[in-house]
């Protein structure tokens, strides 16, 4: 692992946190959202980390010993943004404009709860990277200073 692979490694990290945390806001804006450009209620989305590297064990390894990987082993990133499949909720309000035949409304299913809890773990993980980055800066400028000294 070289010097600078702490850093890499929470900056994929704290990019990846940036990017859940934005999905998650979306999904908090959009909860009451019930008619879009497509026509239904706005779908909750979901995001999917994976490790930069692919997660194969053979490419993880392929920086120990000379070979150069792409990306530090840990390194972490959204693969895809997916939408929920989960179906919407139906309310009975016949004076709404979107209402259909029956008088229902297609409301996003977005539980403002939960996506609070998201946006909660995303913004500790984000500050636990800053953190970390911040620890590996002091010991890089430690290093630097005991090297002065010798």
């Amino acid at each position: 692992m070289g010097l600078f692979d702490m850093l890499n490694i929470s900056a994929s990290a704290l990019a990846a946190e940036r990017q859940r945390a934005e999905v998650t806001s979306a999904n908090l804006a959009n909860a009451e959202t019930t008619h879009t450009d497509s026509g239904g209620p706005y779908v909750r989305k979901k995001v999917v980390f994976d490790t930069a590297n692919g997660g194969n064990f053979q490419t993880v390894f392929s920086g120990v010993g000379g070979g150069a990987a792409q990306a530090p082993a840990g390194s972490v990133h959204l693969s895809q943004v997916v939408d929920d499949t989960t179906p919407p909720v139906m309310r009975y309000e016949p004076g709404n404009p979107d209402a259909d035949k029956s008088g229902y409304v297609a409301y996003p299913a977005i539980n403002p709860v939960s996506e609070m809890v998201d946006l909660m773990g995303s913004m500790r993980a984000y500050q636990l990277n800053a953190s970390a980055v911040s620890a590996a800066k002091q010991m890089i400028q430690e290093s630097i200073d005991i090297l002065k000294t010798t």
